[in-house]
């Protein structure tokens, strides 16, 4: 059975009807997703809602099966305090959870886009759109980072008009707000370089990487896997734009950032006491492995071969792997790295390559180096 069917049977046990005229007179139980009339109520947190069976099924592989439980006090009517230091203990902490299931939501939602899982997103992508309108209110730069998560999965499935509404609020929202961040500010330029990609306005797409890098560099610098991000982007432009040789100088860069940034960490990494979750979260990990492979695949394609950018990403690969626990895929890849770098005469990443499959080998004793 396949985890989609485990998850879909598993989430129909987890339901129990409702009936609309049961409810208190003007109380209306609307669906999670997409706020009709609710008939469905998930039976674990008793305070979520859906119109049918499918909109719970895809709560829940999007985000319910996390945060479940987390909903429940932030649902429940507040109990009576008669003191005045009781009520406002007690908002506090709500306050405290909300702020918490925006950033899960967030996280999730990133996560799910960096692995092409643009519809499995929607539903921690909307959570965290309404939870932040709930404590911040409607117009707040705090709901920015939501809509373009929002704005990121509709180009992801081709619904550009729906993203296009989404990057127009969060641009006004950026605009009207002077004291917005850098970081925001370099999200909203890496959302709208993407829509332009989609339609197909490369120039214009450029323009906004472009402004993306500025803003993620004064914020995190040159150097770092944040803004490394927008070379990619701006280096699968180029491609598209048949300028072959600028997109390779922009993978360059990025493969070496990466391979800089694990690099560091591998050499603070001792068995046991650290893996990569304590470095970076899951969205960052699945961002790089998916600009990873894709350079790798664009590299092992091209008729000119870098051989050095090669061994240089595969071994970002099989040290992000490695790091994060999954040292089958660590070999898998430090042998494609072992063996470009062997083609070089004197290669320096040979050694450290040997290393890291020695270290894999002994973390999945039952797999074998391969000379």
């Amino acid at each position: 059975m396949s985890s989609t069917t485990r998850s879909k049977s598993h989430v129909s046990v987890l339901t129990s009807a409702v009936n609309p005229l049961a409810n208190p007179r003007g109380a209306k139980k609307l669906c999670e997703l997409c706020q009709n009339l609710a008939y469905l109520q998930c039976t674990k947190c008793r305070v979520t809602f859906y119109c049918d069976t499918e909109h719970q099924q895809a709560d829940w592989v999007g985000i319910h099966e996390k945060i479940c439980q987390l909903l429940i006090p932030i649902r429940t009517a507040m109990p009576f305090h008669s003191l005045q230091a009781d009520r406002d203990h007690h908002r506090a902490q709500i306050l405290h959870r909300q702020e918490e299931l925006i950033e899960i939501s967030r996280a999730v939602a990133q996560k799910k886009l960096f692995e092409g899982k643009y519809q499995e997103s929607l539903p921690a992508a909307q959570l965290s759109l309404r939870c932040a309108m709930d404590v911040y209110g409607p117009s707040a730069v705090q709901l920015v980072p939501a809509y373009l998560l929002l704005a990121e999965a509709n180009v992801g499935l081709g619904s550009l008009s729906q993203a296009e509404g989404y990057l127009s609020q969060a641009e006004w929202t950026v605009m009207k707000t002077p004291e917005c961040s850098q970081t925001v500010r370099h999200q909203l330029h890496r959302n709208l370089g993407r829509l332009y990609t989609a339609t197909e306005n490369l120039e214009g797409a450029l323009l906004h990487f472009a402004n993306d890098v500025y803003y993620a560099s004064e914020e995190y610098g040159l150097d770092n896997i944040v803004t490394c991000g927008g070379y990619f982007l701006m280096a699968n432009v180029f491609i598209k734009q048949e300028k072959m040789d600028i997109a390779s100088s922009l993978y360059t860069e990025v493969a070496s950032t990466w391979h800089s940034h694990l690099t560091k960490l591998l050499e603070t990494h001792t068995p046991g006491s650290m893996t990569l979750e304590h470095s970076f979260d899951e969205a960052q990990q699945a961002e790089a492995d998916q600009m990873l492979r894709a350079m790798l695949k664009v590299q092992e394609s091209s008729p000119k071969q870098a051989t050095a950018q090669n061994t240089l990403v595969a071994h970002s690969l099989a040290m992000l792997w490695f790091l994060g626990g999954s040292p089958d895929k660590a070999l898998e890849f430090g042998r494609k790295a072992l063996q470009s770098s062997q083609l070089v005469p004197d290669h320096s990443l040979t050694e450290p390559i040997q290393g890291l499959l020695q270290l894999a080998a002994e973390r999945g004793p039952h797999l074998t180096i391969a000379s």
